[in-house]
């Protein structure tokens, strides 16, 4: 994969993006809200399909390589970590997310929604089965279903759908901007 300057710069400028956002936490009534699906969205939503999913790639390997960037550290050992799918989630939701709105013909409010949701979506199956298969299979307990787990996860994904359309707006002001300044 031969990459541009500019694109050496934006792909790790959005891992550094997700890494940050893992440890910005905002306090909230009922759990706190980080902003790494924010970012993951908006990688998909500028860098593309293929650049948005390295981003992520990137984000994951710097965690399971030992760097603590994800919200509960880092190692390889976390792929045992029920949240773990969701990280996984992040890679497949920036690839769609950008793969949607790379066909946009227009980057309005309505068209970056609609990738954006279709990106949640991955996320949220890849994260919602990993995690079931985590808990019922590596931990034993099979008493666990998916209703269970559907039910654990709907405020985290609320939260999401909030964030991803934080970013679909925000995209309708800077993908013109950053079209002017492409070269």
């Amino acid at each position: 994969m031969k990459l541009t300057t500019r694109e050496l710069m934006l792909v790790p400028l959005f891992t550094a993006l997700m890494i940050a956002g893992a440890f910005v936490r905002i306090p909230f009534p009922l759990l706190p809200v980080t902003l790494q699906a924010f970012f993951c969205a908006l990688a998909g939503l500028i860098l593309g399909p293929r650049l948005g999913a390295l981003s992520m790639v990137i984000y994951m390997l710097l965690g399971l390589t030992g760097v603590p960037v994800f919200a509960q550290g880092g190692g390889f050992s976390y792929i045992f970590n029920k949240s773990f799918g969701f990280i996984l989630g992040f890679i497949a939701g920036a690839y769609i997310i950008g793969r949607m709105s790379s066909k946009m013909k227009k980057p309005t409010f309505i068209n970056s929604l609609k990738a954006v949701m279709a990106g949640l979506s991955a996320i949220y199956v890849i994260g919602i089965f990993y995690m079931l298969f985590i808990i019922r299979i590596y931990l034993g307990n099979a008493q666990i279903g998916l209703y269970y787990v559907l039910l654990v996860n709907l405020p985290y994904f609320i939260k999401d759908a909030i964030l991803f359309s934080a970013a679909a707006l925000s995209s309708t002001s800077i993908l013109p901007v950053l079209s002017k300044i492409r070269t």
